[in-house]
């Protein structure tokens, strides 16, 4: 009997041991939201889109959403980027001020833009679509998931339904909730309650469900799991975009704007999480710029001006707090190294030769 306690009690310390140690190697949360112009998060209402055909509520935006100056403006459309990353983080992608941020592939549009953010490098050869194909490219998700200490600790969340594809599901073990697919296995009432609610609620596009689903699935998941490295692809800035619908895009924006804080808000209330989590935030792609041929907002692709300038942002705890940054350049292929360099991950630096960001 006394063997027996002794060994209860061993695995007992081995277990508040074990913890303690995971818990001290940092978490990552990589967030992207689709097809959203550096223009919009930096300098506010584009009184141009505002004033043109795209905006069919003009009053309504004016009155939520514009400033009396473009700092004004920006901070009422995203708070929680210029309330808190701003203010404890790092902001890259204001060309105004010499920042840019830019995309290596040329196709400029989403498989692509995903495909460099999560694998490290550009491939126009094999990627030249938004088609259902496997992907044969190795995303950091995959990498993670392939080494011991994050085994099972990998997840990933998103609004579009060919990010199983992206992030190839079957090849890697990375659990994907993606589109309309139901969360699975042992559920919470939440995620029983999300599972018969996100197809009751309007489906606007059948290819991407609403964030608000994908972001409580996440959050659910986060909460019962605690996985070390999470991604979440939010879709409907993108898809009202493309609908010319820039009021409807703009109200999109500050939506996310404020799940990402309420992530972040749960994220420093969990002591598995709290003090010793990054999040890095980005888009997969630009677009236009106004309503001019082959710079028209609703477009983005090779043929489109701008559609490659992208931007990026970072909260963590040994970010150094710059806030908002000027003459700076950054490539979109450099995320991996850094989330690699985090987690202490081993890549492959003759296939990714991006260099990390310097946080600190």
């Amino acid at each position: 009997m006394n063997g027996v306690k002794t060994i209860s009690v061993a695995l007992f310390l081995f277990s508040i041991l074990g913890s303690a140690q995971e818990a001290q190697h940092p978490n990552v949360f990589l967030i992207t939201l689709d097809g959203v112009r550096w223009q919009d998060v930096f300098t506010g209402m584009d009184t141009a889109l505002f004033n043109s055909s795209y905006t069919e509520h003009k009053e309504e935006l004016a009155q939520q959403f514009v400033g009396s100056t473009n700092e004004e403006s920006r901070e009422k459309i995203m708070p929680f980027f210029w309330n808190t990353i701003a203010q404890h983080g790092q902001l890259y992608g204001n060309r105004n001020k010499g920042s840019k941020v830019d995309l290596t592939n040329t196709m400029l549009f989403s498989y692509p833009g995903y495909n460099e953010i999560l694998t490290g490098r550009a491939d126009d050869a094999h990627i030249d679509s938004n088609d259902k194909n496997y992907n044969t490219n190795i995303t950091v998700l995959e990498l993670a998931n392939s080494q011991e200490k994050y085994t099972g600790k990998v997840a990933a969340f998103a609004s579009w339904d060919v990010f199983p594809f992206i992030i190839n599901d079957k090849r890697s073990g990375v659990p994907v909730n993606a589109g309309y697919m139901n969360a699975k296995g042992a559920l919470s009432e939440r995620e029983q309650f999300l599972n018969e609610m996100q197809r009751q609620a309007p489906v606007i596009w059948e290819s991407v469900r609403l964030d608000v689903f994908t972001h409580h699935f996440a959050k659910e998941y986060v909460k019962k799991n605690h996985p070390k490295l999470v991604y979440i692809a939010y879709g409907e800035t993108d898809d009202f975009a493309h609908g010319g619908l820039f009021d409807m895009y703009m109200k999109a924006l500050h939506n996310t704007d404020a799940l990402i804080a309420d992530l972040w808000q749960y994220v420093q209330q969990d002591d598995f999480y709290k003090d010793n989590t990054y999040f890095i935030i980005t888009t997969d792609h630009g677009r236009g710029e106004g309503v001019r041929e082959h710079a028209k907002w609703t477009d983005h692709g090779k043929e489109v001006q701008g559609a490659e300038h992208t931007w990026l942002a970072i909260l963590g705890p040994k970010v150094k707090p710059v806030g908002e940054t000027d003459n700076v350049q950054l490539f979109t292929d450099q995320i991996v190294p850094t989330i690699s360099k985090l987690l202490h991950l081993k890549w492959d630096t003759k296939r990714i030769t991006a260099k990390p960001l310097l946080l600190e």
